[in-house]
């Protein structure tokens, strides 16, 4: 039975992927929060936990992008109950679907729907954003994107006060595995300035491969209902560079290029996992500004600045440099 339903989740990514997993594993779904004004932007991350020793217990991270403040509820493992078939989940008296999620936690309860969700496309051979490593059985860490844009509707309580989240922005990613690379660069928005139908995701990444490692990268820019996917698997081409707080990415492929400039600001301290346990530590900002500008065979199609943005610098970043 557990066979089957990794089997059904491999080629439906948003799912749950853990059936009969019972140590060094994690999986967890990012769910972005911003507001019409922009004044409130939340991460609301729920997950499960497994350590090397078996220990397991389930977990809804919080982090307030403005305030740059994070939780970490702990729940037990067995609150942690997800849909065989779809991607659904329930933890304790929380819930969380690509159509919606409701939260009842200490300091942030409510509901939100989501409306007009984008999802990645699937492809022949390529079930999600990973292409044909989705497949791969080794991998150290699966990713996937459940949503590149959509909007919000709804109210959430938050510390500060009741929010209204109608006409907001939302985005949902998730990953699987035993842990998050030991370097990487992430980076996500959906505010850009001169355009409201664009969504941009860009992700560099040290691979553990078969006893040694590759820098593998996964970027997609949604403009008007288009995908423009650059990938390692696609065999584009990747260009990094960081100094002082900014940080320039360029991707290629034969005919497209994504250019991109990202700027830190303050973020804060997100639990990340290390061979399934909650033990790492990652600096993540809601703050970041990206500049973008996108061409097609020569002719620039969009140039932007996206505000509200993510941005992650984890790890021995060096590592991506070289």
């Amino acid at each position: 039975m557990s066979y089957l339903r990794r089997l059904r989740a491999t080629w439906n990514p948003d799912m749950y992927h853990g059936w009969g997993r019972s140590r060094r594993y994690f999986e967890g779904w990012y769910f972005k929060l911003v507001s019409a004004d922009e004044q409130a932007a939340l991460a609301v991350i729920p997950g499960i936990s497994m350590s090397e020793d078996g220990q397991q217990h389930a977990f809804i991270q919080v982090m307030d992008g403005k305030a740059c403040t994070a939780r970490y509820h702990r729940f037990d493992a067995q609150a942690f109950v997800p849909s065989p078939r779809r991607f659904e989940l329930r933890l304790d008296r929380n819930s969380f679907s690509g159509q919606g999620l409701e939260l009842d936690l200490p300091d942030l309860a409510g509901s939100l729907r989501f409306l007009d969700t984008q999802a990645w496309p699937k492809m022949l051979g390529a079930p999600g954003i990973m292409g044909w490593y989705s497949f791969v059985p080794f991998m150290e860490c699966f990713h996937g994107v459940v949503s590149l844009n959509h909007h919000l509707e709804g109210r959430l309580r938050t510390a500060q006060g009741d929010v209204d989240f109608t006409g907001g922005k939302g985005y949902i990613e998730k990953d699987w595995g035993r842990s998050f690379p030991k370097a990487y660069v992430w980076m996500q928005s959906n505010h850009f300035d001169t355009h409201d139908r664009a969504s941009l995701l860009a992700s560099v990444a040290h691979i553990p491969w078969l006893g040694s490692s590759f820098i593998g990268f996964i970027s997609g820019f949604w403009l008007d209902g288009r995908l423009f996917r650059f990938a390692t698997y696609t065999g584009a081409r990747q260009q990094l560079r960081i100094q002082n707080d900014t940080v320039s990415l360029i991707f290629k492929n034969p005919k497209t290029e994504l250019r991109l400039l990202a700027r830190q600001a303050p973020g804060t301290t997100l639990v990340s996992p290390v061979s399934g346990e909650m033990t790492g530590k990652i600096n993540e900002s809601l703050q970041a500004t990206v500049q973008a500008e996108l061409l097609e065979n020569g002719r620039r199609i969009f140039e932007g600045t996206a505000r509200t943005s993510g941005l992650e610098l984890a790890g021995d970043i060096d590592l991506l440099l070289r």
